[in-house]
């Protein structure tokens, strides 16, 4: 399931640079977070969903090389992400 529109737009809105920005690393790695932890309860469900386990894999990796890329360019920005999304590192 994606992320309902209402939900998208209120993380997009949180974590923004400024009024047009949708894809920024910040707002790219909020959005892969709320998905992670959706997909992560499905997978409590539906041990033998490999299909969904392998996406979220991919979707774990792509969101600690973003991570790498902010860390490298502002690490302050990196800090107040762990933090605000309660991630740990």
């Amino acid at each position: 399931m994606a992320l309902q529109n209402e939900q998208k737009q209120e993380i997009i809105g949180k974590f923004r640079k400024h009024e047009k920005d949708t894809g920024s690393s910040e707002v790219q790695i909020a959005l892969l977070s709320e998905r992670i932890t959706y997909l992560t309860g499905h997978m409590k469900s539906h041990v033998k969903d490999f299909n969904t386990r392998r996406g979220l894999i991919k979707m774990v990796n792509q969101r600690r090389r973003l991570l790498d890329y902010l860390k490298s360019r502002n690490v302050d920005k990196y800090k107040e992400i762990l933090i605000s999304l309660n991630l740990r590192k």
